[in-house]
């Protein structure tokens, strides 16, 4: 058997994805590799592939435990003899998955980093051939990254205790270079193949709206997205109850995922959402990388999230099935300040104090970032894609800013008045923050201005007759490039530097773009016309019916996409029914009969 027969086989493809292919040469060749590849992109296939051909075992070094299951339960649906050891299995079913692995009956072995150094398992693998190594979600291991877990760092110690080296494999979906080095680094990977398939998502498309009530806007996105499944992300406890309470009361289906919650309850919640009985989920970040859930529409962050790297994890948890899917953030200041507030006060027990003091540096650094994209006017999926190093256009037609009719106004003058504004202050020894500049350049009367005779400034009241959005705009794009700096982190303020002198001094020409005319924001991705829709829901019937006989969420026996091209290319037979992307042999021998039926049962019923 060689690749391509494991791909049809196996995972009923008959064509590696962009990338695919050279990582798993890579490793079949006996070649250490570091993956970096979109989520949704199918990294799991770049190991789960060679692991069906490398003599002995993969262990899969995995950060959660709904992730294996996960990860599991779909491949031995594809005739993949995998297993996991976990803290979430009874002792019987330990003991079954340890009795299988000494007998050489398991191909892949998902593992926490937390079990590697157990005496259980380092008995296994002393008299187990492990040919494998994989290192899932491998920006953890690194202290830059934005999930940075130290169990990661027992990966190596693990390594160590091994009597010969395994292959290495490693793979993300989110690393800037700096973590890339990390994880080159600290697993020791000899001489990697490194390969970036490029981070863009084409299928998602990006909307960031500031709106003056959130949960009305979220409402509207909900209901252009009926009878679909998505994540809603908040950044506290306080609000996913919130959000989650209100839109019960509305009437949607939703359920509610965080840490201030049961054990027992967390995993019925994320049980009714895996098996499609919710179709929206309102989370914190602790839901969500163990969801390999491929029919999620849509994504809306609630709050801004803290950094780029896992606003991106996150939005792309939409679209896994290459469907068309929308990110939203609903974007408010209130959101940078909780931010600043979280990072500002999250004291990792695991690290030493200088590290913990970098650690917070760099995620207010990645903040600033956030906050970028979140007010930026260009396009957002080039914002996102150099962020990472990625090329891209500056128009791709499928974010809110692309689909916004903009003009471009001269804001050289103003610019200079807010420049001089803090320097005025400056000659008076005094530093202040956004809020009140704006304030001192509008003529506040508030007593926080006149008190301290603030009004006797000579920029006092110079832009009264700019609205308060529109000063903070410009004040925000001067942050942005760079021609204001921000100091202090509990009371952040604004000073000037060398290159507010380009502004002030050298007359430097500033424009900004300004929304004129929204064309359009409601992204309701027409279904493919060639997807016979009343047939799709036929068979996602079928589908749920065979599901929950089996006991395994719907898209386990087979994706929403799978089921479209079934819906395009009516098959009639089982040569046919294997030619539907992501059937593969196994299932089209345990399924194929009962879905070829329904088929023909509804040509039959079209034609009549």
């Amino acid at each position: 058997m060689d690749k391509f027969s494991v791909l049809s086989k196996y995972f009923g493809y008959k064509s590696f994805r962009n990338g695919q292919e050279q990582l798993v040469d890579s490793i079949l060749s006996g070649s250490d590799v570091l993956g970096i590849m979109p989520t949704g992109a199918g990294k799991s296939l770049c190991y789960q592939v060679p692991a069906m051909l490398l003599e002995g075992v993969t262990i899969v070094v995995s950060p959660l435990i709904s992730l294996m299951q996960d990860q599991v339960d779909a491949l031995r649906a594809s005739g993949i003899p995998a297993g996991c050891l976990n803290s979430s299995l009874s002792d019987e079913e330990y003991r079954h998955v340890l009795s299988e692995a000494y007998k050489g009956e398991l191909k892949i072995i998902y593992a926490a980093p937390e079990r590697l150094l157990s005496q259980g398992f380092l008995n296994l693998s002393s008299q187990i051939k492990i040919s494998m190594l994989t290192v899932d979600e491998a920006h953890c291991i690194s202290q830059w990254g934005q999930d940075f877990r130290p169990s990661y760092l027992k990966i190596k110690e693990f390594i160590n205790t091994l009597e010969y080296r395994p292959v290495i494999s490693a793979f993300t979906a989110t690393a800037t270079k700096e973590v890339r080095d990390d994880i080159i680094k600290i697993l020791e990977l000899n001489s990697p193949f490194v390969l970036t398939t490029g981070f863009d998502r084409k299928n998602l498309y990006f909307e960031v709206q500031t709106p003056r009530d959130k949960f009305t806007a979220l409402l509207r996105i909900i209901e252009k997205n009926r009878d679909k499944c998505g994540i809603v992300y908040c950044s506290t406890r306080k609000n996913v109850e919130y959000v989650c309470s209100r839109l019960c009361e509305a009437g949607y289906n939703a359920s509610r995922y965080h840490a201030g919650l049961s054990d027992k309850e967390r995993k019925h919640n994320q049980d009714d959402f895996i098996y499609d009985r919710k179709t929206i989920m309102v989370a914190t970040n602790a839901f969500g990388m163990g969801i390999d859930k491929s029919n999620v529409s849509f994504v809306v962050h609630y709050n801004m999230p803290k950094n780029i790297e896992s606003y991106y994890q996150e939005a792309g948890r939409a679209g896994r099935d290459g469907e068309p899917a929308s990110c939203y953030i609903l974007y408010s200041g209130q959101d940078v300040r909780t931010n600043t507030f979280l990072i500002n006060n999250d004291e990792n027990s695991e690290l030493d104090e200088e590290s913990r003091k970098l650690v917070k540096q760099k995620e207010l650094e990645r903040l600033k970032y956030m906050t970028f994209y979140c007010r930026t006017a260009g396009c957002l999926r080039e914002f996102i894609l150099k962020y990472f190093g990625d090329s891209s256009s500056n128009y791709c037609g499928n974010c809110s800013n692309c689909n916004s009719n903009f003009e471009t106004v001269d804001i050289t003058i103003d610019s200079q008045k807010i420049l001089s504004c803090i320097y005025r202050l400056r000659e008076r020894k005094l530093r202040y923050g956004i809020g009140m500049i704006i304030s001192i350049l509008r003529g506040s009367k508030a007593e926080k201005v006149i008190k301290p005779g603030l009004n006797t400034l000579s920029t006092y009241g110079i832009m009264k007759e700019c609205p308060e959005r529109r000063c903070r705009e410009i004040i925000n794009l001067l942050i942005e490039n760079g021609y204001i700096t921000i100091c202090g982190t509990d009371y952040p303020v604004l000073t000037l530097n060398h290159k507010s002198r380009e502004i002030l001094f050298e007359k430097k020409q500033l424009e900004m773009k300004l929304v004129r005319e929204q064309i359009s924001s409601d992204n309701s991705h027409p279904e493919d016309d060639k997807t016979d829709m009343k047939l799709f829901s036929i068979l996602k019937e079928l589908r749920r019916k065979t599901a929950d006989l089996e006991g395994v969420p719907a898209y386990i026996v087979f994706s929403d996409s799978s089921l479209k091209d079934m819906c395009r290319k009516m098959p009639e037979n089982k040569e046919q029914f294997l030619t539907v992307s992501g059937v593969g042999y196994i299932k089209s021998e345990k399924y194929g009969d009962k879905f070829l039926k329904a088929i023909n049962e509804y040509k039959c019923g079209a034609e009549a």
